[in-house]
């Protein structure tokens, strides 16, 4: 399977095996293993309704590179069409 950008990588996270673009962080899920994520969430209860650090890294990391990308594109408007 391949991601509009380059080829996707395969890894285990916690048993479950998921495919993402090292480019664009875009993640993949065969079948069943959204229902495996699903399931492992309900049986570990309420103390863990958080998600994990890796997911928060993630989220802040998306999040600086949405606003590069937004500030770049900024920049680029400015220089072409002089707003």
């Amino acid at each position: 399977m391949s991601c509009a950008k380059t080829e996707l990588v395969a890894t285990d996270r916690e048993g479950i095996e998921v495919d993402y673009c090292p480019d664009c962080r875009g993640v993949w899920l065969d079948r069943g293993e959204l229902d495996k994520i699903v399931s492992r969430f309900r049986e570990e209860g309420d103390e863990s309704r958080r998600p994990p650090e890796s997911v928060e890294r993630h989220r802040e990391q998306r999040q600086q590179h949405l606003a590069s990308q937004r500030r770049d594109s900024e920049r680029l408007a400015e220089k072409l069409f002089g707003f």
